[in-house]
């Protein structure tokens, strides 16, 4: 059960205009806008997943080569048995 604020009224009252087979069923309406929003929410969050990938994808290997070869050794000599 959702309660009709003023603003979910008006989206209703739009989701009738866009879609006038159901102008008479609320409910519907309220199903399609809600079908919208998921798909809306869906591709945000891809966009915002294939940015990251990229992200990482650009920054890979850039810091090859800032350790030595011998690093563990060399830390590990530093600590007290």
């Amino acid at each position: 059960m959702i309660t009709e604020s003023d603003a979910l009224a008006k989206a209703i009252d739009d989701a009738a205009r866009i879609w006038p087979d159901a102008k008479d069923e609320r409910a519907e309406l309220l199903r399609r806008l809600i079908d919208r929003g998921i798909e809306s929410v869906e591709s945000e969050a891809s966009e915002k997943l294939e940015t990251r990938r990229q992200a990482i994808k650009n920054v890979a290997g850039s810091l090859s080569g800032i350790w030595p070869e011998n690093w563990r050794e060399e830390m590990r000599a530093e600590w007290p048995e």
